[in-house]
């Protein structure tokens, strides 16, 4: 049995937002509702949502993003010296009917970066000390997301003219986001970090070419900027990576395996543990699990979060047995292959299929590692 993060069976964090939150946010937004009304249906929202988690077996909670839009634009644009800029941000997103845009505010650095609060430090905290029995995690994007999002053009170069400044001030932000989140007593700390699977994809890598950067060698610094935030990680803190090609109403923006950074990424970064996006053929082989080192663990995304069909226990175990051709099977865990809502619009499943789906999750794992 497995007594610390992550789990045999985890999951990534954002879960659908029932429909009394969903009316609630559009009533505040409306001006319908106060902002102290509007916490109090979030707070409803994730005493429910947390007692599900909890029910189905899970040794880790979430409040599943239930205070933000997006998972995350929301903490970005909280970090000091970040700005919204004038006109979106376009990513385009596919699925089997076509393509989707997500059209987030485009943002800008005007200033030089600081940390002005600990971001989401109530929200853990509210989850926490009034809200679960499991073990407490917080989700944030990774400090990669703040440049692959915006890239060098939403960089004030008058405010950075030497870009290894930018960097350093970054990592700093995060570090002492980090130092204060474990001053809060968080214990399981995740990095959503998307750029990192994205660059597996050419099609990715061209973009990032055309905006003239090096895209052969981003994952390199990518890596080094986590590295830097973790550096000085409280004692008795589990951090992980969650790497995915996009989640955005069930629709995905980037395609391929982990090989293109995978021997750099499994050996260099320094992290506890690796949530791996592989629900379909888009993911790649497990080959890559080979540069995991020992000591490292690999949460294999196996049960699809975009679709609410089940998947079947069989065929999750007999994909777990061919990651262990890999990778020791006690480095091995299970989970969904991201969040079910890492927009507040959610993806196209109901809740009970969420439901089922973590289920499947927590007895898959039992009947792989045995008891949880």
């Amino acid at each position: 049995m497995r007594t610390r993060p992550p789990f045999r069976a985890d999951h990534v964090g954002s879960l659908l937002r029932p429909p009394a939150l969903l009316k609630a946010r559009e009533d505040f937004a409306a001006g319908r509702i106060d902002a102290q009304e509007l916490r109090r249906v979030e707070d409803e929202a994730i005493r429910d949502v947390v007692r599900m988690q909890e029910e189905v077996g899970l040794k880790s909670a979430t409040d599943g993003e239930f205070r933000r839009d997006s998972w995350h634009m929301d903490f970005i644009y909280r970090i000091g010296g970040i700005g919204k800029a004038p006109g979106t941000i376009k990513v385009r997103f596919r699925n089997e009917q076509g393509v989707i845009e997500f059209t987030p505010a485009a943002l800008h650095v005007g200033e030089r970066l600081h940390l002005k609060e600990t971001i989401f430090g109530d929200h853990f905290t509210f989850l926490a000390e009034q809200v679960t029995t499991a073990t407490p995690k917080l989700t944030i994007p990774s400090p990669n997301m703040v440049h692959y999002r915006g890239g060098p053009a939403a960089i004030d170069r008058s405010v950075y003219p030497d870009i290894e400044e930018f960097w350093s001030d970054l990592a700093a932000v995060y570090a002492e986001q980090v130092r204060r989140l474990g001053e809060l007593g968080c214990t399981y700390l995740q990095f959503d970090d998307t750029s990192l699977a994205y660059l597996n994809d050419p099609a990715q890598r061209a973009q990032i070419a055309e905006r003239g950067e090096d895209a052969e060698h981003l994952h390199l610094r990518y890596i080094k900027q986590i590295n830097a935030a973790v550096a000085n990680k409280p004692e008795g803190m589990t951090i992980t990576t969650h790497m995915c090609r996009g989640n955005f109403r069930s629709s995905w923006a980037a395609s391929g395996g982990y090989d293109f950074v995978a021997e750099a990424l499994f050996n260099e970064l320094n992290v506890d543990g690796f949530f791996l996006e592989y629900d379909d053929e888009r993911s790649g082989g497990f080959e890559p699990l080979r540069f995991v080192p020992k000591g490292k663990m690999v949460v294999l995304g196996l049960v699809t979060t975009k679709r609410g069909e089940l998947e079947s226990k069989d065929v999750l175990k007999r994909r777990i047995e061919e990651a262990s051709k890999y990778i020791d099977i006690d480095q091995l865990a299970i989970s969904g292959q991201c969040g079910f809502s890492s927009t507040v619009e959610g993806n196209a499943l109901t809740h009970e299929q969420q439901v089922a789906k973590l289920r499947l999750i927590v007895e898959t794992a039992q009947e792989v590692w045995g008891g949880l």
